[in-house]
């Protein structure tokens, strides 16, 4: 039981490193500066790939708790 549940910590541990590598980084402090703005075609688009990323990336991490503590408590 301890292994099949490593194994599945492990896969949900690499789904969210690249969730996570997948994600835009917000540089509006920079973009401000330089004088460089968002338009509103680059805005629509965070309400679809970047919001199904960011609920992908939450959902492993709470897996990723639930999980470590099911194999804590199996151990």
């Amino acid at each position: 039981m301890a292994t099949a549940i490593s194994i599945v910590l492990i896969i949900t541990a690499l789904f969210m490193i690249v969730t996570v590598l997948l994600q835009s980084s917000d540089e509006g402090g920079i973009g401000a500066l330089s004088g460089h703005s968002d338009s509103y075609f680059s805005k629509a688009k965070a309400k679809t790939f970047e919001a199904k990323l960011a609920l992908g990336t939450k959902i492993a991490a709470a897996l990723f708790v639930v999980l470590s503590i099911l194999l804590l408590i199996v151990k």
